[in-house]
């Protein structure tokens, strides 16, 4: 897909006169915390995972940028001159354009087009962040955790993520998490096998989450 398809004809060849593709392994970091913003970054194909990590080294996953996508730390760093506060993983091979810093700044300025995409995508994460938040103050980490099963669910009925993996996504301890799962299973929801979990009950999984939030 070509990422640059909502701009306009002027905006999209700047864009690309001032970028430069590239490629990304995948396990790579596209920015660590500490680091200044260099570049404005957008996914052409591939994945990246933006996490916070806290003092006791828990993780909890904030985003992920996917094709089309640009990231929100990128561009508030790039507004504000702050550095990353957070981190980026390559969770798959990543081919994205990377703007250097000053014609990410002189675009904005000048050419519309370019502005109102960087912000509508800049405005489209923080409504998801803050979605992210108000799940972390007033829903149970059952709620959340079935929540994120159904969503990653594959067409086979399997969810492709360890306890580990799931703690990150919900903000919690895995031991949290695998207790969960269990409370899931003995309610015949979720069938638990070493390294997979299988949606036994996908409908009753989801009469669960609705009956929580009633």
């Amino acid at each position: 897909m070509d990422p640059l398809a909502p701009l306009d004809p002027p905006a999209r060849e700047a864009v690309r006169a001032a970028s430069r593709r590239v490629r990304l392994p995948a396990g790579s970091a596209a920015f660590r915390p500490g680091e200044s913003c260099a570049h404005w970054l957008i996914v052409c194909a591939g994945q990246v995972r933006v996490s916070r990590v806290s003092e006791d080294g828990r993780e909890i996953v904030l985003y992920r940028v996917r094709p089309g996508e640009s990231c929100v730390l990128t561009t508030a760093g790039l507004l504000e001159g702050a550095a990353y506060d957070a981190e980026a993983i390559c969770e798959t091979e990543v081919e994205a354009l990377l703007l250097p810093a000053a014609a990410f700044l002189s675009l904005v300025a000048e050419q519309p087009s370019f502005r109102r995409f960087a912000f509508a995508a800049y405005a489209a994460r923080i409504a998801a962040l803050m979605e992210l938040a108000e799940e972390l103050a007033f829903d149970e980490v059952g709620t959340r955790l079935a929540r994120r099963l159904l969503a990653l669910r594959a067409p086979d009925g399997t969810v492709p993520a360890t306890h580990e993996a799931l703690a990150a996504e919900l903000g919690t301890a895995r031991e949290v998490v695998s207790r969960r799962l269990k409370a899931f299973e003995r309610a015949g929801h979720v069938a638990l096998a070493r390294g997979r979990i299988v949606l036994a009950d996908p409908e009753g999984l989801a009469a669960a989450v609705r009956g929580s939030v009633t």
